[in-house]
């Protein structure tokens, strides 16, 4: 019996140092992964960040593509978004031009209006932060449209900040250039930013809506005014 019970205690032993073993190879393994993983990561923001940089309009193009794969595969992160505000601004704020005084060089309206759209599936208070930047900043009603949508989504609002921003851009396309397209995106943004915040407060939002209704704009624009504005007058009926 006592050489049984050595047999058995052995074969205990053996089987709990092979299980140890596995499980040390395993946890080596899953470290190694996390390691290669976060390697991978830092290459891919490198990679990104350079390419944001470059001064080749495809180079940006396929920045922007590889950004898309990486929002979608849930790697945002603050390096992507420092990268797309760059994209977004240039040209505008981020200026390179010939001779250092001639033209610019680096005016790509569809790679800011890309970046603005890829800041609005990356959210965030930073992201919002680099829109309000673009809707202050950028000429073009195409990259100003999508900025907005992105705020849209986004739905920060606070103090009405980003609806008196959106507010002051319309207006000032209205009284030179009126723009149904940028209109109307202003228009689904105050009703998106009323339904996450319980309704807007900014005078010069309401104003700016009113205004679209009644203005040069057509009748398809001009009626979703006038349903936003109904839209907005059931948040006061609610508080009273």
């Amino acid at each position: 019996m006592n050489i049984a019970k050595r047999i058995l205690a052995l074969f205990i032993a053996v089987v709990a140092s092979a299980t140890g073993a596995m499980a040390q190879t395993d946890a080596a393994k899953q470290e190694l992964s996390v390691e290669e993983s976060y390697l991978q990561e830092s290459i891919e923001v490198m990679v990104i960040r350079e390419q944001s940089r470059a001064e080749s309009r495809d180079m940006k193009l396929v920045a922007l593509e590889y950004i898309g794969d990486a929002i979608e595969a849930g790697r945002g992160s603050e390096e992507i978004q420092k990268a797309l505000e760059y994209m977004a601004l240039e040209g505008v704020l981020n200026k390179s031009r010939e001779g250092g005084l001639g033209r610019v060089t680096n005016n790509y309206p569809d790679v800011r209006a890309k970046a603005a759209a890829y800041l609005g599936e990356l959210g965030g208070e930073a992201a919002k932060d680099s829109l309000l930047k673009i809707v202050l900043a950028d000429p073009e009603p195409m990259v100003l449209t999508e900025a907005i949508k992105s705020l849209s989504k986004i739905g920060l609002n606070e103090n009405d900040e980003t609806a008196t921003t959106i507010s002051w851009i319309v207006t000032r396309f209205d009284i030179l250039n009126p723009d149904n397209t940028l209109a109307l995106a202003a228009l689904d943004a105050f009703e998106a930013l009323a339904a996450k915040n319980g309704g807007i407060k900014d005078a010069s939002s309401i104003r700016t809506i009113m205004r679209i209704a009644e203005g040069p704009y057509i009748r398809p624009v001009q009626a979703r005014a006038r349903d936003v504005l109904s839209k907005l007058r059931q948040y006061g009926a609610q508080k009273k």
